[in-house]
């Protein structure tokens, strides 16, 4: 009997490390896709150029970035929230309000747009003078509570935090080039960082730009990191983290790790048929009484 108990409590204690790893909602930027997957299968699949921002609704759509604006279907293809953009978007959101809110790169404004896709609030962070910004102005950004905009300058190797009006209250030098970024709880943001500077990584920096936590391929066994993407953090403290590997396209792919707080590794998936590259992940299998960020 003491044999079968500690059989099923290894069970269980195995199955509660892979929890966020069973089903989820990813980005192949490569293929131009978005795509949810089951126990290692593609299930479902949309067209997405360039897509590099997703979310799974509590009511079980996807919302995406489609290059140049943002989708929410269903599972069943059914087209919920359209907005189109002359700008590219690398960004998206569904507020509290349920507005939307989207991100535009080159023309740096920030939008919330009602669900029958009329902008009913535009910020623009560009420098006075300004109409215009390039390519790699800026990828992941997020609404915050208080209306602020936190934005991953992946170009100009930056994060900021602008108010209500598009004003710079909070910047953080980024060597390497911020491509992903959430605030958490504790005031603190957490930033993956690309491969401007051989150095992929996640960190969490402190509002005081201290790094109290840092996840890099000095942590890892085989150095797998090339360029970390979009990714969910736990409130149990592991976090889900896409390397995207399309700058270097190695032999061995590695395109998504479930690591915890001591920087184990408890999850990755690599070398997956039907994937090329992934640069962004949201579970749907977030277990009970644990947030996640994103």
């Amino acid at each position: 009997m003491t044999r079968i108990y500690s059989a099923i409590l290894i069970f269980l204690f195995s199955a509660s490390l892979l929890a966020q790893t069973r089903t989820f909602a990813g980005t192949d930027y490569s293929q131009g896709i978005v795509f949810v997957m089951e126990n290692n299968q593609i299930v479902w699949q949309h067209k997405a150029p360039d897509s590099n921002d997703l979310w799974v609704l509590p009511n079980g759509n996807i919302l995406f970035t489609t290059g140049h604006g943002v989708l929410e279907m269903t599972r069943q293809n059914d087209t919920i929230f359209h907005y189109e953009s002359k700008s590219p978007v690398f960004a998206c959101q569904r507020l509290k309000n349920g507005n939307t809110f989207v991100g535009e790169c080159t023309t740096g404004r920030m939008l919330e747009i009602s669900p029958k896709g009329k902008i009913v609030k535009e910020v623009c962070i560009l420098p006075e003078g300004v109409k215009e910004k390039g390519f790699a102005f800026m990828r992941n950004a997020r609404r915050l509570d208080n209306g602020h905009f936190l934005v991953a300058h992946y170009g100009p190797q930056c994060v900021t935090e602008y108010d209500t009006n598009g004003k710079e209250v909070w910047k953080l030098d980024v060597p390497g080039g911020p491509h992903s970024l959430t605030r958490l709880p504790n005031g603190h943001t957490l930033i993956a960082v690309a491969d401007k500077d051989q150095n992929p990584r996640i960190i969490e920096v402190t509002a005081d730009g201290k790094t109290v936590w840092e996840l890099s391929n000095a942590d890892i066994p085989g150095k797998p990191l090339k360029f970390l993407g979009g990714f969910q953090y736990f409130s149990d403290g592991r976090i889900l983290i896409t390397n995207w590997t399309g700058h270097v396209n190695p032999k061995e792919k590695v395109h998504m790790l479930l690591v915890d707080r001591q920087k184990k590794v408890l999850y990755s998936l690599e070398n997956t048929p039907g994937l090329k590259t992934m640069s962004s992940v949201y579970s749907m299998d977030v277990p009970a009484g644990v947030a996640s960020y994103h």
